[in-house]
């Protein structure tokens, strides 16, 4: 009966199975269960030490009232400034919004721009919650496989054959959640030239993991890289990953000025402006340079390699090594159609996720999550010690398969 009461868009939207694997874990946990999480997007890095101590002077400053919507002119201009020196790309104070997250900021553009049949090119493998977005603004997701030969990048040649009438939008993000895969400078010129021939098509470039990058200078923005594209480019950014802050929810984005006021509009009537707080905390992460990561560059490759080795060790397990984010990508189709102890078949990778957070007690994320079957998604953003374990974990519940 209650089922009635829900809105038939509902319908079209399943939960995030980012965070049901994380609520799985935190159940088991509470349960007395030792589970090693790989499956959760998130650092485990503490956020650096200038900027809590800058949201916990706003809060004894009295910076804990109501601020314009898209953001303090402070923040703002810390965005301004952002996008200047470190992608150059120039935007006015009408052209950058801050959210409570990326994530509301993709939904926001989402939302204020596409009708029903409209059309949203989305790579895969791709970010879990871009086709549920899209059926919640009631478009049409349009799912264009990518492939592990290409480095799971889009090809020029795929996306021109994709582009229709009714295409609203190409979502891009790089580096990219789950494959780790970055576009270079080149690969979004191939990309551009298709784009300038249809230029009723927005282009949404999510560059949240723009800093976890392991090879240098390879990141680049398609604002920047074309600048002719840039009235119709949304670049949206954000402190969570590079910065360790998931728990403050601070987005930002930048794109032309009608779709800014569109996105802010709807902000106004739905969360209205993001934590002043977290405001104050991202104008210190912006403004007061990010030495940090370099360090934490140096962390993660090693645990990059730890989980590279285990993962190339184990006979039906292989992945190349990714040149971003905190990700391995691993093909585990060689693992399927095996037998665990219990007599079970493991026939799809959800089977094979299934079977190591129950025999090994490690959380992973299967690959057709994420619209690419026959993966795993594994986040080595754990302290060392744990991956390690993780690592001899996973190696002793896959030995156990026939």
């Amino acid at each position: 009966m209650s089922a009635d009461f829900l809105a038939p868009r509902l319908r079209r939207v399943r939960p995030s199975p980012t965070a049901a694997i994380s609520d799985q874990v935190r159940s088991l946990s509470a349960a007395g269960m030792d589970v090693i999480n790989l499956g959760e997007g998130e650092l485990d890095f503490d956020t650096p030490a200038h900027i809590r101590q800058a949201g916990i002077d706003a809060i004894v400053q009295g910076d804990t009232k109501y601020t314009a919507v898209a953001g303090t002119a402070a923040l703002k201009q810390a965005i301004i400034t952002k996008f200047n020196r470190e992608n150059q790309i120039g935007y006015r104070a009408d052209e950058v919004i801050a959210g409570s997250g990326a994530k509301q900021l993709i939904f926001n553009a989402l939302l204020a721009t596409v009708s029903s049949g409209d059309e949203v090119i989305i790579p895969a493998p791709y970010w879990v919650s871009y086709p549920d977005m899209v059926a919640l603004a009631e478009g049409e997701p349009v799912i264009v496989p990518c492939h592990e030969k290409h480095g799971w990048k889009l090809q020029p040649e795929d996306l021109a054959a994709t582009i229709t009438p009714k295409t609203r939008w190409v979502i891009l993000n790089s580096p990219n959640n789950p494959t780790g895969a970055v576009y270079s400078a080149a690969e979004l010129h191939a990309l551009a030239a298709v784009l300038l021939d249809h230029p009723h098509v927005l282009v949404m470039a999510d560059d949240i993991y723009e800093q976890i990058c392991f090879v240098p200078d390879i990141f680049a923005t398609l604002a920047d890289v074309e600048p002719r594209l840039k009235g119709r480019v949304l670049t949206v950014n954000g402190v969570s990953k590079g910065y360790s802050m998931t728990g403050w929810r601070l987005g930002y984005a930048g794109g032309p000025a009608w779709l800014i006021s569109a996105m802010q509009i709807l902000q106004s009537q739905s969360t209205s402006n993001p934590s002043s707080i977290s405001q104050a905390a991202t104008v210190a992460a912006l403004e007061q340079g990010s030495d940090f990561i370099t360090g934490w560059i140096k962390i993660l490759q090693r645990r990059r390699t730890m989980i590279m080795n285990c993962v190339n060790a184990i006979s039906g397990l292989s992945a190349d090594t990714p040149p971003g984010a905190f990700y391995v990508f691993a093909n585990c189709q060689g693992m399927l159609g095996k037998t665990t102890a219990s007599g079970d078949i493991l026939r799809t990778d959800e089977d094979f996720a299934a079977y190591l957070l129950k025999s090994a007690h490690v959380a992973t994320l299967q690959g057709s999550a994420f619209g690419a079957p026959g993966y795993l998604r594994i986040a080595y953003a754990i302290d060392d010690s744990r991956l390690q374990e993780a690592c001899e974990r996973i190696t002793r519940a896959c030995a156990e398969l026939r």
